[in-house]
C-alpha cells in the first residue's frame, strides 16, 4: 500500500471516530442551537428550527441525553439554546445542569420554539434561528453532524461554505475498498491510531455494560443475556444491543461514533471485543480487527449516505462480522464472503428512526453477521446472480448502497408520513 492511501485511511478514521453524547441527531440540533445563541451574544426570546425528515425521524422517539427524560426536536434544540456553549460540539448536552433543565422545561411549555419540516433539502439538514429584540442569528448544519455550512448575525453572513464541503471529503471515502482495507489493517503503523482505538474500546464497552446493569428502554441486551446463555455469540449481540438500550434510553455516557452514528459505533466495536477476548488474541490484533470493522462499515455506508431508510446496524454488523473472520485468520475471500452473506440476509432492515427498538435491530444484524462468518469459514456463501449479489464484492456493496440510497427513497418518505401523522416533533 502506498503512503498516500495509508494516510487517507488514517484520516478517515480520525474524522469518523469521534465522541458523542447521546443520539447524534439530538446532539447536532443542540450544537446548532448553542452556536446560534453564541453568535447572538444574548439569551434569545424565541427560536425557529427547520430540519430534514431524517433528522426528525431520528430525534422524535429518542430521549435527549441529560434532559431529565425529554424527547423530540424542540427539547434538543431548546436545551442546546439554554446551554449556549457550542465548544463541545456533539457533547454540548453534557454541560446541562438542573437549572438548564428547569429553564428548558419552562420554555418548552411556552411558544418559545417553533419547529417545522424542511422539504427539498438533503437528508441531514438543520437550520436554527434565534431572536432577541431586533437582533437575530442563524446557523445551518448540512451533510455531516458538525458541518456548519452557514452562519449569520442580523442578516450579515459570517460563514458560507461551498456546497459539498464537509468534515471528511467524499473523494477520500470513495478510495476505500475491501482489499486495501485488509492490507492497511495488516501493515499500518498502529501508533498514530492506538489512542483512538483504545478510547473506542473503553467508552463503547462501558455503555454496553451500563445497558446490562440498568433498565434502559426495552432491555433487549439484558433479555438476551438472561435467556440465551453466556456463549460468545450471545454475548456479542447482547452487549451490543445493551449499549443501544442505554444510548436510546437517555444515558449520559459518551460513545465513539462510526459514520455519524453511536449505534453503529457500538456495533462495530463491542462484538469484536467480545470475540477478541474469547479467542485470546493480542491487543494489537484486536486493534487491527477494529480497523477492519470501522473501515468496512464506513465503506458500505458511504454508498448509502449518512441518513436513509436503510438501517445502519446492517452496515456496521458487516464490519464487525468481517473483523471476527479476520481475527479467526480468514482469507480476503472469506472476509468478503462474510460481508456478502450478511447483506444477503438482513440488507432490507428499514430505519424508522432512533428509539428503543434500534437495540433489537442491532442484535438481529450482529446475529446475521455471526452466521455469515460461520458460513464463510466453511466456504459457504450466497452466490452471484442471487438478488443483488455479483461475483465482485465491490459491485455487491455498491448495489446494496444503491438500494439503500435510491431504491428506499420512497420507503423513507412513507415512514416519515406515518411518523408525522401525529405532528408532535
Amino acid at each position: 500500500m502506498n503512503g498516500e492511501t495509508a494516510a487517507s485511511y488514517r484520516n478517515i478514521l480520525e474524522n469518523e471516530l469521534i465522541l458523542a453524547l447521546g443520539c447524534t441527531e439530538p446532539g447536532a440540533l443542540a450544537y446548532a442551537a448553542a452556536k446560534a445563541v453564541e453568535i447572538l451574544k444574548q439569551a434569545p426570546e424565541r427560536m425557529t428550527v427547520s430540519c430534514s425528515g431524517n433528522i426528525i425521524k431520528n430525534v422524535k422517539g429518542v430521549y435527549v441525553p441529560n434532559s431529565g427524560g425529554l424527547r423530540g426536536v424542540e427539547a434538543a434544540a431548546v436545551l442546546g439554546a439554554v446551554i449556549g456553549d457550542p465548544s463541545k460540539e456533539l457533547n454540548v448536552l453534557e454541560e446541562a445542569d438542573d437549572e438548564d433543565r428547569r429553564q428548558a422545561r419552562q420554555l418548552l411549555a411556552s411558544d418559545f420554539c417553533i419547529c417545522e419540516l424542511q422539504e427539498g433539502e438533503d437528508n441531514l439538514y438543520i437550520d436554527v434561528s434565534v431572536f432577541a429584540g431586533t437582533d437575530s442569528s442563524r446557523v445551518i448544519i448540512k451533510n455531516a453532524h458538525t458541518n456548519i455550512v452557514f452562519m449569520e448575525r442580523n442578516g450579515r453572513p459570517l460563514l458560507a461554505k461551498e456546497e459539498g464541503a464537509g468534515s471528511c471529503e467524499k473523494d477520500e471515502k470513495a478510495s476505500l475498498n475491501i482489499t486495501d482495507i485488509i492490507e492497511f489493517a495488516d501493515c499500518c503503523d498502529l501508533a498514530p491510531l492506538k489512542e483512538l482505538l483504545e478510547r473506542q474500546i473503553e467508552v463503547n464497552c462501558a455503555i454496553a455494560q451500563a445497558g446490562l446493569d440498568e433498565n434502559y428502554g426495552a432491555c433487549v441486551g439484558k433479555t438476551l443475556m438472561e435467556t440465551g446463555g453466556n456463549c460468545v455469540q450471545i454475548r456479542a449481540k447482547a452487549k451490543a444491543a445493551a449499549g443501544s438500550d442505554a444510548r436510546m434510553g437517555g444515558s449520559c455516557m459518551p460513545v465513539m461514533i462510526n459514520s455519524g452514528s453511536g449505534n453503529q459505533g457500538i456495533t462495530v466495536t463491542v462484538p469484536v471485543v467480545e470475540y477478541a477476548e474469547e479467542l485470546q488474541v493480542s491487543r494489537e490484533k484486536l486493534c487491527r480487527a477494529l480497523i477492519v470493522s470501522n473501515l468496512i462499515s464506513i465503506h458500505i455506508k458511504y454508498y448509502i449516505g449518512k441518513l436513509s431508510a436503510f438501517c445502519g446496524a446492517v452496515s456496521a454488523a458487516c464490519g464487525s462480522g468481517a473483523a471476527i473472520t479476520y481475527m479467526h485468520g480468514g482469507t480476503l475471500a472469506q472476509i468478503s464472503s462474510t460481508i456478502v452473506n450478511t447483506l444477503a440476509d438482513v440488507g432490507g432492515i428499514v430505519c424508522d428512526g432512533a428509539k428503543a427498538s434500534c437495540a433489537a435491530k442491532i442484535a438481529s444484524a450482529v446475529d446475521a453477521a455471526i452466521m455469515a462468518h460461520n458460513m464463510s469459514m466453511r466456504s459457504r456463501s450466497f452466490q452471484a446472480g442471487e438478488g443483488f449479489i455479483t461475483e465482485d464484492i465491490e459491485t455487491t456493496i455498491a448495489n446494496m448502497g444503491y438500494i439503500g440510497r435510491e431504491g428506499m427513497k420512497t420507503t423513507d418518505v412513507e415512514i416519515l408520513k406515518l411518523m408525522l401523522a401525529n405532528r408532535v416533533l
